[in-house]
């Protein structure tokens, strides 16, 4: 299945162990484009199932949402580098120093040890979150607010892009100038799927839609009887429109 749509699907490997991660590469390679890593995944199973997912021929999304001091979120970019992942994201909040001191050691890694640079994306504003979330933690903005300011600050420090709803992509689209600037939208059900702890969600074909280069789908695909099939189907929903968007 050769599709621009494919290669713009990341599946979300947010499992419990290795056995159940491999099983769905399995079932799945060749299918999306993408396979990401998270905590819960990463935490349990480590840096070598990702290698070994690398190793296989398929692509990582390690999300691991650095958000810490410049220095420490830098080095462990480094090691996101070299474990040959295809992107990797930080928190925007994290501010612009750490984002900048984090794309010059990546860039500077992967020149000095002739490895492939990964795409870095700026974590906006979680589709778990809404006004009161935001106003718990002392933002007084909208969340569409605030992901216009961090897309913003994320261009000015040379990132490749964003993590943020699907909802707000055409909001990105508006004020980020940089012609490759991609936007990561998590927060996609297909029609008529359960929102489980989502808030700010679309539909794959209204992803497209806006403008996004790719979309990230868990639950669906994961609990779904046959994976295989399910991925499919969103790939036919997001094959419902045309855009003009990037991929790598």
């Amino acid at each position: 299945m050769e599709t621009a749509e494919k290669n713009k699907l990341i599946v979300a490997l947010d499992v419990e162990t290795a056995s159940e991660a491999r099983r769905l590469t399995s079932a799945l390679r060749g299918m999306v484009g993408m396979f990401k890593i998270g905590s819960q995944l990463f935490t349990a199973a480590g840096p070598d199932l990702v290698r070994e997912i690398v190793r296989s021929g398929e692509r990582v999304f390690l999300d691991l949402k650095y958000h810490d001091i410049p220095n420490t979120v830098a080095c462990a970019a480094v090691e996101a580098t070299r474990l040959g992942v295809s992107i990797f994201n930080l928190h925007a909040a994290g501010g612009s120093e750490m984002m900048r001191h984090t794309a010059n050691a990546v860039a500077e890694c992967a020149a000095s040890e002739g490895l492939n640079r990964p795409l870095i994306v700026a974590v906006t504003v979680l589709t778990s979150a809404n006004t009161a979330t935001l106003a718990e933690v002392g933002y007084g903005l909208e969340p569409e607010e605030l992901v216009q300011r961090l897309a913003l600050l994320a261009e000015a420090c040379g990132l490749d892009g964003v993590v943020a709803s699907p909802r707000e992509v055409a909001i990105i689209r508006s004020v980020v100038k940089k012609p490759d600037f991609i936007v990561v939208t998590p927060g996609v059900r297909p029609t008529g799927s359960a929102l489980f702890d989502q808030k700010r969600v679309t539909t794959p074909r209204e992803a497209m839609m806006t403008g996004a280069d790719y979309v990230v789908v868990g639950r669906p695909i994961l609990d779904a009887p046959d994976p295989a099939q399910a991925a499919r189907q969103i790939i036919a929903e997001m094959q419902m429109t045309a855009t003009n968007s990037v991929t790598i």
